[in-house]
């Protein structure tokens, strides 16, 4: 089943009074298909862009079963194979943005594995995972400083210290 990737800027957006689609870049569609062929997440791809496109939004649809054949190419760091779309959220690079929205049967689901803690609170924190990067991490949390003043920035060094949220 796939999970959407709910942007942290949306939440910031509302809370700083803001237009909820300033300063996002795309929208993240996950799913885990045990299938990792390209041609297989292609036709999804392709499918799910059809279906979204009255949207007029940039969607970035992937499957995590194949983020490890890609993201040392990519990102220069090792990844290794996941078992779940929600395993996928454990990684990502800040704690801010470890949010997801699953659609059930009886509606949402959201899985939120730190709380939403940093995102209400407009604090942005390195998630200290094995392909941690310092540099993409000081790159990301730049340019939402710039574009979001009001948000604190955690240097990259305290990945470590990251259950402390």
């Amino acid at each position: 089943m796939a999970r959407g990737r709910l942007p942290v800027q949306t939440v910031w957006n509302s809370i700083t009074n803001r237009p909820l689609t300033y300063g996002i870049n795309d929208y993240d569609v996950i799913y885990f298909d045990a299938d990792t062929s390209w041609e297989a997440e292609d036709a999804i791809i392709r499918r799910l862009e059809q279906r979204l496109l009255a949207l007029q939004i940039r969607i970035e649809i992937r499957n995590q079963a194949r983020v490890h054949l890609w993201y040392p190419q990519r990102h220069g760091r090792p990844y290794p194979p996941l078992i779940s779309a929600a395993a996928s959220i454990d990684r990502f690079l800040t704690t801010n943005t470890q949010v997801g929205l699953r659609r059930t049967a009886q509606g949402c689901q959201l899985y939120a594995p730190r709380g939403l803690h940093d995102a209400v609170g407009l604090v942005v924190r390195p998630n200290a995972t094995a392909n941690f990067s310092a540099s993409n991490y000081e790159a990301k949390a730049a340019r939402w400083k710039a574009l979001w003043p009001e948000i604190t920035v955690y240097p990259a060094e305290t990945a470590d210290a990251v259950g402390a949220t």
